[in-house]
């Protein structure tokens, strides 16, 4: 309840069932387990010019994305118009050019009447089709529009947590679930540009004040709200805040600044491995099994361990070029790509706008918070809940998560928790 969807590294939702840790392998024999980790970031002084990272950077995405483009059967490539994923196809399609292969396919989501009720924020500027019809001209890619409705995106919300075991991303797991099913009638591997943000500085919490003074997971600062999410008897046992802020400090001593390191790069530092770790983690998760569900294999690139060393080391006076969002990779691809490509700002993962969806989370919550025998009431503060029902979401203030989950999203995911709650039915301890 304190950062979900996301959870504590290394912990399972089970008592005494534990995940093993990214870069860790086990072994296990006559004498026991034994773990290791076999891989970590190091950090270290960043000695090339500015040419040569440039040059760098370059080489390294074409030859990640180039090693995952061999499959021995159709690949296809996830297409929002935004920067990484733009990146990804022009690469592709490129590649696909120089063997003499068949045209490149790529697929994009939205939602019905998205155009008639899409809203800009802070988080989402502007949509995504603009900008993908620039790119399907200009790669001439064999594009499919896979387009959601309303119904379906509320309907999916089980089996998007049972696809992760647990509650997951609400409606941004659901999209996905569903995205992914229909790639997979054509397809069976699809490249995503998942994780240049983490590794580039894509995230609106690298710049803003708010994000960055919060003391606290930078994607994650409604830790009051979180509280008051809970009924108050176990309120007074448990204290979040406490229990988020051990796993923060904890993390954060993982974090080697060097001598060399400016306050910015130092400060950056530690927000990068706090993303890292922990929200690309939850993202990585949510793309593994939305996708393996139906049948899909994601790759992810950007994610390529020699790009996210190279990465971890450049000073950020580099990192954000001109002080922009993935100002260095916007630097990079610059003769690559469509100007309005390069220059467009961060747009996360589409999301519906349309009303319907936030009438239907909000009739599953009624009917949930009206069934005296729903496993959530024991657990929540029910006069809160009403309150966040009544006011469409806005009771709880801000982005509870990420940048897309606000009101909707939220109350998709008490939902969820009550479907888990009824599915595996756990003893609760506390």
């Amino acid at each position: 309840m304190g950062y979900g969807p996301a959870h504590t590294p290394g912990v399972g939702i089970f008592r005494n069932i534990k995940e093993l840790r990214p870069a860790h392998f086990l072994l296990f024999n006559k004498s026991g387990i034994y773990i290791q980790k076999y891989w970590e970031l190091k950090s270290k002084e960043h000695k090339d010019s500015f040419g040569k990272t440039c040059e760098t950077i370059r080489y390294l995405l074409e030859d990640s994305i180039s090693k995952q483009l061999v499959s021995d059967v159709p690949i296809c490539t996830m297409l929002s118009g935004g920067l990484d994923s733009s990146i990804i196809t022009a690469y592709a399609s490129n590649y696909y050019k120089s063997k003499n292969m068949p045209q490149l396919e790529t697929f994009s989501i939205d939602y019905i009447d998205n155009d008639k009720n899409f809203v800009k924020n802070d988080f989402q500027p502007n949509s995504d089709n603009y900008y993908i019809d620039i790119m399907r001209k200009k790669f001439n890619t064999n594009h499919h529009n896979i387009v959601i409705d309303t119904p379906e995106l509320a309907e999916e919300l089980e089996n998007a947590m049972l696809a992760r075991d647990f509650p997951g991303m609400a409606d941004v797991d659901s999209s996905l679930l569903l995205f992914c099913k229909n790639i997979s009638k054509d397809v069976k591997v699809a490249i995503s540009g998942e994780c240049s943000d983490e590794i580039f500085a894509g995230y609106p919490w690298f710049f803003r004040d708010d994000s960055l003074n919060s003391n606290t997971f930078p994607w994650s600062i409604a830790i009051d709200e979180r509280q008051k999410l809970l009924n108050q008897e176990i309120a007074k046992q448990i204290n979040l805040k406490e229990y988020i802020d051990y796993r923060y400090n904890e993390s954060l001593q993982n974090v080697k600044i060097l001598d060399t390191d400016s306050k910015e790069t130092q400060e950056k530092r530690k927000i990068s491995y706090l993303t890292m770790n922990w929200f690309m983690q939850t993202l990585l998760d949510r793309a593994d099994r939305m996708s393996m569900y139906n049948g899909l294999e994601v790759r992810v690139p950007f994610c390529d361990y020699r790009i996210v060393e190279y990465m971890w080391n450049i000073p950020w006076e580099i990192k954000a070029l001109n002080g922009r969002e993935k100002g260095l990779l916007r630097y990079v691809v610059k003769d690559l790509l469509p100007e309005e490509i390069v220059d467009r700002k961060k747009s996360p993962y589409p999301k519906t706008h349309n009303p319907t969806y936030l009438f239907a989370v909000k009739e599953k919550l009624k009917n949930i918070m009206n069934n005296k025998n729903a496993p959530i009431n024991n657990l929540l503060n029910k006069d809160y809940i009403i309150d966040i029902i009544q006011t469409d979401g806005k009771a709880f203030t801000r982005p509870w998560f990420g940048q897309l989950m606000t009101g909707p999203q939220l109350m998709a995911y008490i939902c969820q928790v009550n479907m888990w709650l009824e599915k595996y039915e756990p003893n609760i301890i506390l």
